[in-house]
């Protein structure tokens, strides 16, 4: 999304005509839930995707002859039925809701347009998160298209409408720590995008090189660590926003206190002890979430010694280890995808769902296991 909103506001910049589409409201089962978008240039070509079929060929048809024929921002509404989905296999049921926001080349573009998506832009690349506000109902206060944008403290930003309505929107923002999903209320659909979570990754061999990859995919904020410089390369990490090379131990010792619940760290150093160094450390931290990688004899062991060391074996209790979801992975590959899995279920849906081994303090154990 990111890079399609450096697109848009570059097409901006440079005088070329486009129609910023995006999905503002959805309903039951559909191909793509609000926030999705897309732009349509005037020579058919386009970025993103509102889910593909024939809901994103029509769009892109009423697209093409916006951006030729209107200034004012369109609502137009799809059942995903016989008419919309047969087709392509997508009758879902549901419905989708889609703002298209034509815009004309510069200088004839209002300033004001330039300036709430360069606002949008801004909040988005700055990843603290933001919540925009469409008015797509004449009972909103405002006109049908109005849109709003609330910075992540819900502080007013920037507005594309003549008589703004702050007042009516402000009391139904919700906090984004809550990460709240897209709804609809009084005319008004709250699209909020939540602050980026960054991922901390400790250790940068195959693992850890491979769940980098996979994840800066899906949005996270890829950070690295490992006291081996190669191993936190540029050429190695081109996604990481910070790369720390140093000892394991005294790095993370000065680190922890600046991490929040909007941090998430995996543990998958090349070794016990580095990976007992890390997970000593990182285990009481304000981590949204803390994992390591590892068979269940040595969890089992580097969490024994961690309970003689102090740690209570509640803290332990959170790690999720081992890491990942259970899909039977053998490779590099397979293991980022069931770590990365985890990584989503844990910021999307508030947890992980999948059934960990559960790991007991030594004293409740009649045999070593496996």
């Amino acid at each position: 999304m990111l890079a399609l909103l450096a697109e848009l506001n570059a097409a901006l910049a440079n005088g070329v005509a486009c129609t910023h589409c995006i999905v503002v409201e959805t309903r039951g089962s559909t191909p793509q839930k609000a926030g999705a978008a897309m732009l349509v240039y005037p020579d058919g070509r386009q970025s993103g995707t509102l889910g593909g079929g024939c809901v994103e060929a029509e769009v892109k048809r009423l697209a093409l002859q916006a951006v030729h024929e209107r200034t004012t921002p369109e609502l137009h509404t799809f059942c995903l039925d016989n008419d919309y989905g047969w087709d392509d296999g997508l009758i879902c049921g549901g419905r989708m809701t889609i703002l298209a926001q034509p815009l004309r080349a510069t200088p004839s573009v209002r300033t004001d347009v330039v300036a709430y998506y360069q606002q949008l832009f801004d909040l988005m690349n700055r990843g603290q998160g933001y919540t925009e506000v469409v008015a797509i109902s004449d009972a909103a206060g405002g006109t049908v298209g109005d849109r709003y944008l609330f910075d992540a403290q819900n502080r007013p930003v920037a507005s594309l409408a003549e008589s703004p309505q702050w007042d009516l929107i402000s009391p139904h923002l919700l906090p984004l720590a809550q990460r709240p999903k897209p709804t609809t209320r009084q005319g008004w659909a709250f699209i909020p995008v939540p602050p980026r979570i960054t991922l901390l990754i400790v250790g940068g061999g195959h693992v850890g090189q491979a769940v980098a990859q996979l994840a800066a995919q899906v949005d996270f904020d890829i950070w690295v660590l490992d006291d081996r410089d190669r191993y936190v390369s540029p050429e190695r990490f081109p996604m990481a926003s910070r790369r720390l090379v140093g000892d394991i131990g005294t790095t993370l010792r000065n680190l922890v206190p600046t991490l929040t619940p909007q941090t998430y760290a995996i543990i998958v150093t090349r070794g016990h002890n580095h990976d007992e160094e890390a997970l000593y450390h990182l285990c009481r931290s304000a981590c949204g979430y803390v994992g390591m990688i590892g068979s269940k004899r040595k969890i089992r062991m580097i969490f024994d010694d961690l309970v003689a060391q102090g740690i209570p074996a509640a803290v332990l209790a959170s790690v999720h280890a081992p890491l990942g979801y259970n899909i039977g992975s053998q490779t590099v590959p397979e293991i980022a995808i069931s770590i990365v899995a985890e990584l989503i279920a844990c910021r999307n849906v508030g947890s992980s769902t999948a059934a960990r081994w559960s790991w007991q303090p030594r004293r409740a154990m009649d045999e070593e296991g496996p």
